[in-house]
């Protein structure tokens, strides 16, 4: 049964050395993710799953141990995706899980066994919906941190460029994922979202279909849209 989850945005700027001398801009990001953590914690969960978008069209996970690298963004950075199991595994972390082992081993997480799963952008709804299901079935306390970005067409400069539907389908986003509303996760245009970028669709429900019955409530911690993306961090407990 799903217990606590945490959302955070996944662009590798959130990694200090990454984001060099823009490093202050995601400050408060940072500060809380590290807040939404804390609440996975303080939940006591018997397994935590990272949740985040990756390039398969399926989905894929990832072990205990597995190892991400941001050598790829230009910085000598490897991380590892909770406890080291002895093993290589044959994939490296994609770029989100890699972001959340970052924010695991920053926040010291030793809590409890962790394990990644990547699911692709065209991942439909009522799939992300059963794969939640599965997650939150597969230990009596599970606690998810779930990784994705809201639109990446917020400003001229964005990304995607400057669509006039980015700030209100990520402020229905932010209060969905503030009031832990899944229902209003579970209906998210999955064409709209990715004609928006919005890495985050299939991730969040996901975390949608393991909430249901759970009776969780939310906060939302941080909304903004610094490089013209939508950061939404929250907290469900």
């Amino acid at each position: 049964m799903l217990v606590a989850a945490a959302v955070c945005p996944c662009p590798p700027l959130l990694v200090p050395e990454v984001a060099a001398g823009a490093g202050p801009e995601l400050d408060a990001a940072r500060a809380a993710c590290g807040d939404a953590l804390a609440v996975l914690a303080t939940a006591r969960p018997d397994r935590l799953v990272v949740v985040g978008p990756a390039e398969e069209s399926g989905r894929g996970t990832h072990p205990e141990g597995a190892r991400g690298s941001f050598r790829g963004f230009g910085v000598d950075v490897d991380v590892r995706l909770g406890a080291d199991r002895g093993t290589e595994p044959e994939r490296p972390l994609p770029p989100s899980l890699a972001v959340a082992a970052w924010l695991l081993e920053s926040t010291g997480w030793t809590d409890a066994p962790v394990e990644g799963l990547g699911v692709g952008e065209p991942l439909a709804a009522e799939r992300c919906i059963q794969v939640g299901r599965d997650i939150a079935a597969g230990a009596e306390r599970v606690a998810l941190l779930v990784m994705g970005d809201a639109s990446a067409c917020r400003t001229l400069k964005a990304p995607g460029y400057l669509d006039e539907r980015a700030a209100p389908f990520d402020a229905a986003v932010a209060r969905a994922l503030g009031a832990a509303d899944v229902a209003a996760l579970r209906t998210l245009d999955a064409d709209v979202a990715c004609e928006l970028q919005a890495s985050g669709r299939a991730p969040w429900q996901v975390l949608a279909g393991a909430a249901e019955g759970a009776g969780l409530s939310g906060a939302l911690l941080y909304e903004a849209a610094p490089y013209g993306v939508g950061y939404v961090v929250a907290a469900w407990s």
